[in-house]
């Protein structure tokens, strides 16, 4: 399935060099290759030589909406090496292989009190930046990460033998997980996941590790056949099937216990609603974009169904996403799967495209400033 390229080794510039390529989004749908200043790193910060860089549903957004200023370097799915240390950093060193967040929470604020890390006003701060105003920064050949995120646990080490594509996914599967364990999960419940891209995917192995049984609805029968993969074998055909119905025919005529909405479509949030029995929860996880939409009130209020939502990741429970990404890489959990395609940056517009316009042969998408890098 995931497009094959040759894979050269991937070693770090005797001399770090003045300029680099980079996509430059320019404004709403605008995106160029461009050459760019690497980023000069201060005390307490690390530059880092990008291996892979995995487009995000986010990342779309952004370059579709204009919700945010031109011109920024997205991408956030990082993993590669530690090309330089800047000042008093003494826990990583020239030549680690490492992901990075592009957002650490504090820790000590009311939110983070509260456990919701993602309202922390240190982590509205976004501390990576190929460039221009701090935006992730992947979709570039060297990222500069920010101080506060390298004293935040916000840099991570890959162990040997993972590869820069499997370690791509901390950051994902992080979020995913954070989600997942909102909902609490026991297993005598069933969990409908809409959307089995590679996020919606992710939700579902994650949610059938609680042992819940775990439905997954989708148009495309291709990608039934890679959640199978991951021991995912309850698939409902959207294309052909009444999700709601076949939800309700396994549940004793119920409706689920909790439904996981992973796809940005504002019009399924009904559907959830209607698919989940009464008292228990539906998730938003895609609807990253304000606006408006329409559900039953009384749902919520008659019914005691619960319409709650989970953005961005957890630090409260990094350990264990490292240890699921980084250990699953050799049995149930290599997420390297979901590759459909890899592109160098000078393909970022076609990237970009089949990214933005899923087929049944696109799960994720990754950007490569070196061909072959990813694997390694």
């Amino acid at each position: 399935m995931a497009t094959q390229i040759s894979n050269p080794k991937f070693h770090l510039d005797e001399k770090i060099p003045s300029t680099m390529r980079a996509v430059v989004y320019r404004g709403i749908d605008d995106m160029r290759l461009e050459i760019v200043p690497v980023p000069r790193i201060g005390p307490g910060e690390l530059l880092i030589k990008i291996a892979t860089c995995g487009i995000c549903g986010t990342d779309l957004k952004k370059i579709h909406k204009g919700s945010h200023s031109a011109p920024r370097i997205f991408g956030h799915e990082i993993a590669g090496v530690v090309a330089e240390v800047g000042a008093g950093v003494t826990s990583f060193a020239v030549g680690n292989r490492v992901m990075s967040f592009h957002h650490v929470p504090c820790g000590a604020c009311y939110y983070c009190r509260k456990q919701t890390p993602a309202q922390c006003p240190l982590y509205k701060q976004t501390g990576v930046t190929a460039g221009f105003e701090p935006s992730g920064g992947g979709f570039a050949e060297y990222i500069r990460v920010m101080d506060f995120v390298v004293a935040n646990r916000g840099v991570v080490r890959i162990p040997a033998g993972v590869p820069f594509e499997q370690a791509a996914f901390v950051e994902p599967v992080n979020t995913v997980l954070k989600g997942v364990k909102l909902l609490n999960l026991a297993p005598d419940e069933t969990v409908l996941v809409i959307g089995q891209g590679p996020i919606g995917l992710m939700h579902a192995a994650l949610a059938a590790r609680t042992g819940a049984k775990v439905l997954t609805s989708d148009l495309f029968r291709e990608r039934h056949a890679i959640a199978a993969r991951f021991g995912l074998t309850n698939p409902i055909h959207a294309d052909k099937e009444d999700v709601v119905k076949r939800v309700f025919a396994e549940t004793e005529g119920r409706g689920a216990d909790a439904v996981i909405l992973a796809v940005g479509g504002n019009a399924l949030i009904r559907t959830a609603m209607e698919a989940v029995r009464p008292g228990g929860k539906v998730m938003l996880f895609a609807q990253t974009q304000h606006g408006e939409a329409t559900f039953d009130p009384a749902a919520v209020c008659v019914d005691e169904k619960t319409l709650l939502g989970s953005y961005s990741s957890s630090f409260a429970i990094l350990d264990e996403v490292t240890g699921v990404v980084f250990g699953g890489y050799r049995n149930s959990f290599d997420l390297t799967q979901l590759i459909s395609h890899r592109f160098p940056l000078e393909d970022a517009v076609a990237a970009i495209e089949i990214a933005s316009n899923p087929q049944p042969d696109s799960m994720k998408i990754m950007m490569e400033p070196v061909p072959g890098a990813g694997a390694e």
